[in-house]
């Protein structure tokens, strides 16, 4: 089995930033304890990833309550108030 196959990829909410913890919630109401992976940290530079916002969490199949988060889904800023 190769460390792909280990990891899950799902999209969730950030809910909580405990210093370098993210507690993300996932769409089936789910939290998860998610760190910043290496990749990810390297592109961010000084951005941060604050409250709401949506991100990818590789979650490992073995331990469910945690993660690491893959990327930041951009907010859909095309969105006109009716």
């Amino acid at each position: 089995m190769s460390k792909e196959d280990d990891y899950v990829d799902m999209e969730g909410e950030v809910v909580e930033i405990v210093r370098n913890i993210f507690k993300v919630k996932l769409p089936n109401g789910h939290i998860v304890d998610a760190y910043i992976g290496a990749k990810l940290a390297r592109r961010l530079g000084r951005k941060k990833i604050v409250l709401c916002d949506r991100v990818v969490v590789a979650v490992c199949t073995y331990d469910l309550n945690k993660g690491r988060i893959v990327s930041i889904l951009k907010k859909n800023t095309n969105v006109t108030p009716e």
